[in-house]
């Protein structure tokens, strides 16, 4: 259990305040407020999970559809009695909540690359059947609308025209010249919603009506004439009918809304929780996080992190790296002030704190983070005034909570560690602290500006020193952990900086004790060293790297000129055996012709078979035939046939004779097992005529289509002509199709959706973007 003061001092409630800060709702803003660690594994890893779905989808530049709704929890409990009734404006508040749940339904519907979203969101369907009505019903005023029923909307069209009637009787009746001589004005007017005219109250009785007020002088009779109370009444009874109408209506879909109560908060509840996925999400991309590893052994591994909360405030923050393994559980940080360690522990801290949280961390791929029961932490200054503690005090109350709660399961962060009393004593106690919390088995970073802790570190096994970096000759900190040696304070340095007078420095200077002036002298060897080795291997490796770049080269040279020598060969050998067979073509087509000169003709040809000879022996020099050994011939093996100059099939062997009979196409042969070499791919010459006619056929054919359209079709025709152009692209190696069945009443993109779920070659599936067809388009990712 992770206490809230703990989270406090990490100043998780500010990443919170901003994850709330992206809510579309006041209910997942206050669920992002109360985000607390998960305790188990499986549900952070199912969170984190979750939320990089989300951000897929955003990636995607389909983020998801969520604008401001409502929080109508307390509407859906207030309508749960039997007979119970909410007000027009309380029903309006479903209208914006039952909109997004409807938009979220349309997008995640025929998704199947967000498996996690739709076993959180997947039951949502938004009730279009009461969003409807709901929609044609109130207004965001919460007026109800002409159109909540035909009824309604006549009796208005009625109480409109009457209404009209009786104000145009009215304004004649004060134009008459024996009414307007008793007006006090020649306006008309409501009281007490019946409509009167403005009578002289010494004339009261010439004007023949009803007085419903009288003014506040005393001089005007505010009067109902009496040839209008007829149709005064009649709008009364309108009026009634009208409110009557009204309670039915909202009576109605408070019955509707009754009959799904549970299923309206269930779906509420699980837009509340995506909201809140989203809002972890946003913050994730605006903080360009990860998602970390979760570690069940004692271990963090921070890669370039970046503190969230100086990050968010547009500082520039230099990147983290620190490691605690599993055999050094116990980091003490060392470094000048303003050096950055506090820092660096609550990075430690809060970056754990959020993946607990199942929240993406600023950090780069491969961080790990420990899955830890609590995280213990003292930092800051504990003074307090009320219980009349020192700010020593204090820190040693904490520590000794810490060290009664500390386990193998806890995270425990310490600042100055020591500091606050004498420095002997301070370090000895903080010796005893890492030394118990190490028995404990807890992960432990600390910080400190003691040199008897850096010292006993040193020599414990199971615990590491680590440094803030100081530039020396800039005076300034770099902000960068360096693991495996110890820090220096530089507090004379950085005194002498901030201006403390340079007498007072020399003063102090020799006030150091010539053991520790020693002890820092020898530190400050030992990293010159350092450093001097680290050049120098820097130096070493990158020359290495160059003088194996250099032997690459020749090889890559040597191997480019070898075989552009033998490319050449080639090339002059076959263009040899090409120009050697265009003469053998010339002189067969001469051999009629030149009967009378037969014994020159022969003579020609056989000196043109024997250079061809020569070419191709030179070419197969060029590639030395592969022999087999006659022994492992089997009957069935495919190899090279010398006499027939193709590859051929071995049907049988005669071991005895070493001879073997071999079929190439439709021709089979006797030859000698010798003749027989690995095989090279070569073809009898009838059965390569007729593979380079098909394949001229093949690359005649047009390219393989991409989209189908099975707009008109019956859904048993569509899945007949689908099937064979699934199997087309799958062979044709495409892998995203386009299959346009259009909207209509639904049933040909339902049968088809229903088809490709179960289809092995399919991958995934979705809905069309706009530029693509809509819903009328289904567009699949083949496997």
């Amino acid at each position: 259990m992770i206490s809230t003061d703990t989270l406090k001092r990490l100043e998780f409630d500010k990443i919170l305040d901003t994850v709330a800060s992206y809510a579309h709702c006041d209910a997942s803003h206050l669920g992002a407020l109360s985000l607390k660690p998960l305790a188990e594994r499986q549900e952070i890893e199912l969170r984190l999970g979750l939320v990089e779905e989300v951000r897929k989808l955003t990636r995607l530049g389909i983020a998801l559809k969520l604008s401001e709704f409502e929080d109508i929890t307390p509407q859906v409990k207030a309508v749960r009695p039997t007979g119970a009734v909410i007000s027009p404006l309380e029903l309006q508040r479903f209208i914006p909540t039952l909109r997004v749940m409807g938009a979220i339904a349309a997008q995640l519907g025929f998704r199947t690359d967000i498996p996690l979203l739709l076993s959180q969101a997947g039951s949502v369907t938004g009730f279009p059947d009461l969003l409807n009505p709901l929609e044609h019903t109130v207004n965001e005023e919460g007026e109800i609308l002409d159109t909540a029923s035909r009824l309604l909307a006549d009796i208005r069209g009625r109480k409109k025209g009457l209404t009209a009637r009786i104000k145009k009787r009215l304004e004649e009746i004060v134009r008459e010249r024996h009414t307007a001589i008793f007006l006090q004005d020649d306006f008309i007017t409501q009281r007490s919603g019946r409509w009167v005219i403005p009578v002289r109250m010494d004339s009261k009785g010439m004007v023949p009506g009803v007085v419903h007020d009288v003014s506040n002088s005393g001089e005007t009779a505010f009067m109902e004439p009496l040839e209008i109370i007829g149709l005064a009444n009649e709008l009364e009874n309108l009026v009634a009918d009208e409110r009557a109408e009204e309670i039915r209506i909202v009576r109605q879909i408070c019955n509707w809304i009754r009959e799904d109560a549970e299923q309206i908060q269930e779906q509420f509840e699980a837009l509340v929780r995506l909201d809140i996925l989203n809002c972890i999400a946003a913050l994730s991309d605006k903080l360009k996080c990860e998602t970390p590893v979760i570690s069940a052994t004692p271990a963090i591994l921070l890669k370039s992190a970046r503190h969230p909360i100086l990050t968010l405030l547009g500082k520039e923050v230099v990147p983290l790296d620190l490691e605690i393994a599993a055999e050094n559980r116990v980091m003490v940080v060392t470094g000048p002030n303003t050096g950055g360690k506090t820092i660096a522990i609550k990075s430690a801290g809060l970056l754990s704190v959020m993946a607990l949280c199942g929240m993406p961390v600023p950090a780069l791929p491969g961080t790990v983070l420990p899955l830890v029961r609590s995280i213990l932490v003292d930092i800051g200054d504990e003074q307090s005034i009320e219980e009349s503690l020192s700010t020593f005090s204090a820190h040693i109350s904490k520590i000794s909570s810490i060290i009664e709660e500390a386990d193998q399961g806890a995270l425990v962060l310490l600042d100055e560690l020591g500091t606050g009393t004498e420095p002997g004593q301070g370090a000895a106690i903080a010796c005893a602290v890492l030394k118990e919390l190490q028995n404990q088995g807890a992960l432990v970073v600390a910080t400190t500006h003691l040199t008897e802790i850096i010292g006993f570190v040193q020599r414990e096994q199971g615990m590491v020193n680590a440094a803030m970096a100081f530039d020396r000759d800039k005076l300034a900190p770099l902000y960068r952990l360096v693991v495996g040696e110890p820090g220096e304070s530089h507090a004379l340095e950085i005194a002498s900086r901030y201006g403390l007078p340079e007498r007072v420095v020399r003063f102090a200077r020799g006030m150091i004790g010539t053991m520790e002036a020693d002890f820092h002298a020898l530190l400050r060897d030992l990293k010159e060293k350092r450093a001097q080795l680290e050049g120098a291997l820097a130096d070493m490796a990158e020359r290495e790297e160059k003088v194996a770049r250099a032997e690459r080269n020749l090889v890559d040279r040597s191997e480019e000129a070898a075989q552009m020598v033998k490319d050449a060969k080639e090339k002059g050998y076959l263009e040899a055996q090409q120009i050697i067979w265009k003469a053998k073509r010339d002189v067969a087509a001469l051999l009629e012709e030149a009967k009378r000169e037969k014994a020159k003709t022969r003579e020609a040809k056989e000196k043109l078979d024997q250079a061809a000879n020569e070419v191709e022996k030179a070419l197969e020099e060029l590639h030395p035939e592969e022999s087999v050994d006659p022994e492992k011939v089997a009957v069935g093996d495919v190899l090279f046939v010398k006499p027939l100059n193709c590859d051929a099939t071995v049907l049988a062997i005669d071991t005895r004779a070493g001879k073997a009979r071999v079929r190439a196409g439709s021709m089979e042969m006797e030859v000698q097992v010798a003749s027989l070499l690995k095989p090279k791919g070569k073809e009898p010459k009838k059965v390569q005529k007729r593979r380079e006619k098909q394949q001229a056929k093949e690359q005649e054919q047009a390219e393989p289509a991409s989209t189908i359209n099975l707009l008109g079709m019956r859904v048993e025709e569509a899945i007949g002509v689908l099937e064979p152009f699934l199997n087309h692209a799958a062979l044709d190696r495409i892998s995203e199709l386009r299959i346009v069945h259009g909207k209509g009443t639904g049933a040909l993109m339902k049968g088809v959706r229903s088809y490709l779920a179960d289809h092995p070659l399919v991958a995934s599936f979705r809905t069309g973007e706009r530029f693509e067809g809509g819903d009328g388009v289904t567009v699949v990712t083949l496997r």
